[in-house]
């Protein structure tokens, strides 16, 4: 076998990340040409057929202005140790080393007759002697390791290394002392992680990175805050919250988090646990303060959750917890947080359909059909498939409210339902509630001018029940979090962050969490799932760009008559908005299995069993105890968050019923739960598992650009440098 060390004429040294881009370096080794500068580039390489059956009719590689010569051509030995094999000028052989000498397909390689008119031998590159490949392949002996030596001689040594039998995936190349060997290593990316566009770009595109995760960050206040009795003026309250803890959460996570370009947000996993709580009996039967006291047993719990999701990253165990989380793991698990709240969309969206189902064909049209229609540049439709189908919808809505379509004779859309005496009324109460547009008075209520500060609902409460359930979520929440960092990484970074970064992330997210209680939003302030899509469909990976927008949102949070607008958003856009992210939020959990094999018997099983039982276990704990005579307290949207009440667990112990209830009756957990414990007992291997390749954080000494990716500002790596597993 050979390894053409011959350059194509067209080759441009500008854009090579590394020895082998620069060079032209070719390898049908790994069945790549120049492309060993890119983790999510990487391929396996099958050491098990010769290559003289993958290649049986080698042609020399095509060159331009210059003949192929076979003078010094540069030959792969296989050793286990130091062997070395080169053929000279002359044709005569030179070994370094006693012993055999045989390439990988088992025999020795003969030298081409020398021509007849001698040509000077190709200049070979310089490769430093640090610079290495490693290849992922498994054949009988074991890893395989190719590593180019800077002799002058464009001599490659090929190691196996004995005790490695498992496809271990790690193509390495090694940064050089200037930042250029970090260019174009993502072509399809405009920005990466550390480029900076200028100023006026940089608020450009951080506002539209927010803007095409608007969805994502206020949709979780209008369901809960009318689930709590709050009024229309606490909703603006708590968008204009959200939007602070968001724009404060975001800028501590990229500057002492993860340092991905991660918007960090109210999340949807902590929905439902919010939703339980919200519908318990303690909280259904109060009276007019129901709002703030709901709201302040959230913070409790969410506070007391929030500290021991820091010690979880902080102190180590997130480190060995990732040994046990892989992408069969985090797939079903974040899939199911989506598919958990389908009693909760179309039926909204059925209460006016001339509103919910063309708000849904819209979106659809915009991020599908019309995604590669390009307008300056931009693709404006699958970027903002979001916003535009929410202000469309939203202006037909108007108009439609505006032309009488739900105006109805001696109705009046304020009333509540149970107060309205005339049952024709009565049956188009519920239409206009969730289809016209000014049943709101949030805007006519707020001021231009509000400043969202701490416990501003009043002193937290706590209880070790609901605290426990907010512990078990915030776990659910950090699976989440691990493979939202990843998949990131892969789009901007140079390397994936090694364990002792995404232990550090963990720990800020607790951290946001707290600020998320003190300020009472509801919910903690995690990882959105969603940066994931947004930054492939952006193509935007700086980190400053981000904390831009972060900054647009915290001065947005103080004009009060921004979170009114949104506050005012109508419920039936608000469910068709809903179903859109709670699908895409499915669909993103579900990709994470592209790091694993996906056709595996092994995979299949343990994937579709987690789904489906995560959907069924729920529904028996839903109906368990419901009789014919059942008389719901809650809307029928949100009847399976009561199960706390009527569910199979009944003992002496009313908190115990409550904790048990509640946690077995989420589908996420429940899919954690399964697929945890079936892909940490069922035999796979590492390549059918799909072990995330988190970057060893020893290997920094050569990787400068792992350190400005990842490493802590204001040189606090070098306090912290001692703290292995919340570093480098």
């Amino acid at each position: 076998m050979e390894l053409s060390s011959n350059s194509d004429s067209s080759h441009n040294a500008k854009t090579r990340g590394s020895w082998a881009r620069r060079t032209g370096f070719k390898s049908n080794l790994s069945g790549e040409s120049g492309s060993i500068a890119s983790e999510s580039e990487s391929r396996d390489v099958e050491m098990g057929a010769t290559p003289a059956a993958r290649n049986p009719n080698p042609q020399p590689a095509a060159t331009s202005g210059r003949r192929e010569t076979p003078t010094s051509v540069p030959e792969v030995v296989v050793a286990s140790s130091y062997i070395r094999k080169e053929t000279n000028a002359n044709g005569s052989v030179k070994e370094k080393e006693s012993g055999s000498t045989k390439g990988l397909d088992g025999h020795v390689n003969r030298p081409a007759p020398a021509p007849s008119t001698p040509v000077p031998p190709p200049t070979l590159p310089t490769v430093p002697a640090r610079s290495t490949e490693r290849v992922r392949g498994s054949s009988a002996g074991g890893q395989i390791r190719v590593e180019p030596v800077d002799n002058g001689g464009g001599q490659i040594r090929v190691e196996r290394m004995k005790g490695h039998t498992e496809n271990d995936v790690d193509l390495l190349s090694q940064s050089q002392d200037s930042d250029d060997e970090h260019l174009e290593k993502h072509s399809h990316m405009k920005y990466e992680l550390r480029e900076n566009p200028g100023y006026v770009s940089l608020v450009l595109y951080g506002f539209q990175h927010y803007i095409s995760m608007i969805g994502s960050l206020i949709l979780i206040p209008l369901i809960i805050v009318p689930a709590m009795g709050g009024e229309d003026k606490d909703t603006a309250y708590v968008v204009s919250s959200v939007l602070l803890v968001s724009g404060i959460s975001t800028l501590l996570h990229t500057s002492f988090g993860s340092r991905l370009p991660l918007i960090q947000g109210a999340s949807f996993v902590y929905l439902a646990p919010a939703l339980a709580i919200i519908n318990s009996s303690d909280f259904t039967s109060r009276g007019n303060n129901r709002f703030k006291a709901t709201m302040r047993e959230l913070q409790g719990a969410i506070i007391v959750a929030s500290v021991f999701q820091v010690f979880l990253g902080y102190s180590g165990l997130m480190n060995l917890f990732l040994r046990l989380i892989n992408p069969v793991v985090v797939a079903p698990t974040v899939a199911a947080v989506g598919l958990s709240f389908f009693t909760y969309g179309f039926p909204v969206v059925g209460t006016c359909f001339e509103i919910g189902i063309p708000q849904i064909l819209l979106i659809v049209f915009f991020a599908l059909h019309l995604r590669k229609v390009s307008i300056m540049g931009h693709r404006i439709f699958q970027i903002y498939a979001v916003p535009l189908g929410l202000g469309i919808t939203w202006a037909y809505a108007f108009l439609l409210t505006a032309t009488g379509a739900y105006s109805f004779k001696g109705c009046d859309f304020s009333v509540p339902s149970s107060n309205i005496l005339s049952e024709s009324c009565r049956r188009h109460a519920y239409t206009m509630q969730h289809c016209r547009t000014d049943t709101s008075k949030a805007l006519k209520l707020a001021a231009w001018i509000r400043f969202p500060y701490p416990l501003q609902w009043g002193i937290p409460t706590f209880h070790y029940k609901t605290a426990f359930v907010m512990i078990v979520v915030s776990i659910i929440a950090s699976v989440d979090s691990v493979g939202s960092y990843h998949a990131s990484s892969l789009l901007v970074a140079s390397r994936a962050p090694s364990r002792g970064v995404v232990g550090r992330g963990i720990g800020m997210e607790g951290i946001t969490s707290a600020l998320a209680g003190l300020w009472g939003i509801g919910t903690g302030a995690t990882t959105l799932t969603e940066n994931v899509h947004t930054i492939a469909v952006t193509k935007m990976g700086s980190r400053r760009s981000v904390e831009i927008g972060a900054c647009l949102m915290i001065a947005f949070s103080f004009v009060g008559k921004v979170g009114a607008l949104l506050a005012s958003i109508p419920q039936v856009i608000v469910a068709g908005l809903l179903c859109v992210m709670w699908a895409m939020l499915a669909a993103l959990g579900l990709s994470n299995l592209r790091y694993s094999e996906t056709g595996s018997s092994r995979n299949v099983v343990i994937v579709g069993l987690a789904l489906f039982l995560s959907l069924s276990i729920p529904a028996y704990f839903q109906d368990y105890g419901v009789s014919p005579d059942f008389v719901a307290t809650t809307s029928s949207t949100l009847q399976p968050y009561i199960v706390a009440s009527h569910g199979p667990f009944q003992t002496s112990f009313i908190g115990l019923n409550f904790i048990l209830n509640t946690l077995i009756s989420m589908n996420m957990l429940i899919a954690f739960v399964v697929a945890f414990l079936l892909d940490n007992t069922v035999p796979g291997s590492k390549q059918e598992r799909g072990v995330y390749v988190w970057f060893k954080g020893k290997s920094t000494k050569g990787e400068r650009t792992v350190l400005k990716d990842y490493g802590l500002p204001f040189g606090l790596g070098r306090c912290f440098r001692w703290v292995k597993w919340v570093g480098l």
